[in-house]
């Protein structure tokens, strides 16, 4: 359902006017948290170029980070779909979990108990002041979608992630999707 208002566990598309914007620029963020005082979310379709076994030393297998926002990008968060291993975590929505023991954490992918099909790590994170989400919102920046994938969201957003919503959308979003991501270089 397009239109929908944004809550925690609810997609926030980049509508394709945000070409200009270096961090929203064919995002596809999901909220972790939205209230009065304000919203949090990672973008989930922005791969970097460092693996956790990079950052990390503890960590031995190479699990991908992405980009979570322009917001603090030196502190590292993750979701992930495996509260019943990683205590203290907090749920989003639909099976889909924010953060929680670390520690655990780390020992739990060395073991191989947690993939990366359960687990998404991010450098910084997408924050909105109160009522700057709205605003945004308002001046049509963003779509917000409901989260159809639930906690399969982890291993569905790629790369390409926002050219297939853009598809989904249909309509004058179908030409966005297969437009060059700078249109200047046509």
């Amino acid at each position: 359902m397009v239109g929908v208002k944004p809550n925690k566990g609810r997609l926030l598309i980049a509508e394709p006017a945000l070409t200009g914007d270096v961090s929203f620029n064919r995002s596809v963020v999901l909220l972790a948290e939205h209230n009065q005082e304000g919203s949090v979310g990672f973008i989930l379709n922005k791969p970097l170029n460092y693996s956790m076994n990079e950052l990390v030393e503890e960590i031995e297998v190479p699990f991908p980070v992405f980009n979570g926002g322009p917001v603090e990008q030196d502190n590292l968060y993750f979701i992930h779909k495996v509260p019943e291993l990683i205590s203290d975590s907090v749920e989003i929505s639909d099976g889909i979990y924010w953060g929680g023991d670390f520690e655990m954490t780390v020992d739990l992918i060395n073991s191989g108990k947690i993939t990366q099909n359960d687990i998404r790590f991010f450098l910084g994170y997408s924050g909105w002041d109160s009522l700057q989400l709205d605003q945004e919102l308002l001046s049509k920046s963003w779509i917000v979608v409901n989260n159809k994938y639930e906690s399969n969201i982890i291993q569905k957003s790629t790369q390409a992630f926002w050219r297939e919503k853009m598809m989904e959308l249909g309509g004058d979003y179908l030409l966005w999707s297969n437009a060059p991501e700078n249109p200047s270089l046509n």
